[in-house]
């Protein structure tokens, strides 16, 4: 790279890091965080996920519901929870009273409540927010994604400025001399470890854009699908009002329909009707594959519980696979701990690196400011 091209990257490596540096921080830092989410949820509330006892047997799903009905005055149930681990709770998402979305633990073989908490109160709900829309929706999202488009312009830029001039001092760049002073060990922090998460950090704020940007989004589907997405989890014909399935069956039917239709393995979530039109969706997460988060989906009669049409993952786009697939990758879990430790390590160096690399300009703008002094 010439001298010309490299202080003009150097530039654009400068101001475009210091114009997203503190945004990246707040979603480098709450990224780094979420990446252990179940695992630190589950260690701090353990009662709200796992049994106290293993029973013999499981109540209907909805017993659970006239429990939280009338102990809780749950009006509203939204999303219901079941896992194949006999270990795990039931969770069940609802309105209370005053209109408020609220999150229920229940023990499946008791039927006993065994934890609440408000949806929008609860720390990794605030965390979520925070990392995606800084806590003030809409806005928030676009700031962070114009931020992560612009931390991914840094981190092309600052590969080019790490590259040496020869390969001879490539051995240099590779290494942090901790015993050298605050500022070079600082430089290299930067720069090394900078080279060393490039790529994962490049992957793990463009897939973020995913969730701030329709267009990013939807430019996945023309590249693999040829066409823009569709809702794969909405049915577009109306629902014929029919007889009511006895409410006591109700919800354990579409369960055991859905475990007969997909008998493999998985988790269960059921979630219901936002409007008078559309039919209860169940998706059920395959646990058998490797690769995480393939669910298949099926609908049902909201007034009968009788199933209208099934959408296995087999049958999915390419779009949707990818689509389906960009989650595990953006938080680390695509192949488990592994990548998980990888996608926490590069997170926390993240959220660093705009104080590391605002050391170096700070030091440098002192540098420069004596070099003038002396001058004059």
């Amino acid at each position: 790279m010439n001298k010309t091209l490299k202080k003009s990257m150097g530039k654009i490596h400068l101001w475009l890091g210091l114009s997203s540096g503190l945004i990246v921080f707040i979603v480098a830092l709450t990224g780094s965080i979420l990446v252990f989410e179940d695992e630190i949820d589950l260690f701090i509330n353990p009662e709200f996920y796992k049994v106290a006892e293993i029973g013999n047997n499981k109540k209907p799903i909805d017993h659970t519901i006239m429990v939280l009905q009338e102990s809780q005055k749950v009006g509203k149930m939204l999303r219901i929870y079941t896992f194949d681990d006999p270990e795990r709770t039931i969770q069940i998402m609802g309105k209370n009273s005053e209109g408020q979305t609220q999150f229920f633990s229940v023990d499946p073989y008791s039927g006993k409540v065994v934890g609440s908490a408000m949806q929008n109160s609860r720390f990794f709900s605030v965390v979520l927010d925070l990392h995606r829309h800084l806590l003030v929706e809409d806005i928030g999202k676009l700031i962070t994604g114009c931020s992560c488009l612009l931390f991914a312009f840094v981190l092309i830029s600052g590969f080019f400025l790490w590259w040496p001039k020869k390969i001879k001092n490539l051995k240099q760049r590779l290494t942090v001399k901790w015993d050298s002073s605050f500022k070079r060990v600082n430089w290299d922090f930067h720069s090394t470890f900078g080279f060393y998460s490039v790529l994962f950090l490049l992957v793990i704020s463009l897939t973020g854009l995913t969730w701030s940007f329709e267009w990013f989004e939807n430019g996945i589907y023309y590249l693999v699908d040829g066409t823009a997405k569709k809702a794969i989890n909405k049915l577009e014909n109306p629902i014929k009002k029919d007889r009511q399935l006895d409410k006591t069956a109700f919800y354990q039917s579409i369960l055991n329909a859905t475990d007969s239709v997909y008998p493999y393995r998985g988790n269960v979530q059921i979630r219901m009707p936002n409007d008078t039109m559309n039919s209860i969706l169940v998706l059920k997460v395959h646990l058998e594959k490797n690769i995480p988060n393939q669910s298949s989906i099926a609908f049902f009669d909201k007034n009968t519980a009788k199933i209208i049409a099934t959408k296995p993952y087999e049958s999915f786009t390419k779009g949707d696979k990818i689509r389906r697939a960009i989650f595990p990758i953006h938080t680390g879990s695509i192949y488990g701990y592994p990548t998980k430790i990888i996608a926490f390590l590069v997170s926390l160096f993240a959220a660093t690196s705009p104080i590391t690399g605002l050391l170096i300009w700070l030091g440098r703008k002192k540098k420069n400011n004596l070099k003038i002094h002396k001058a004059s």
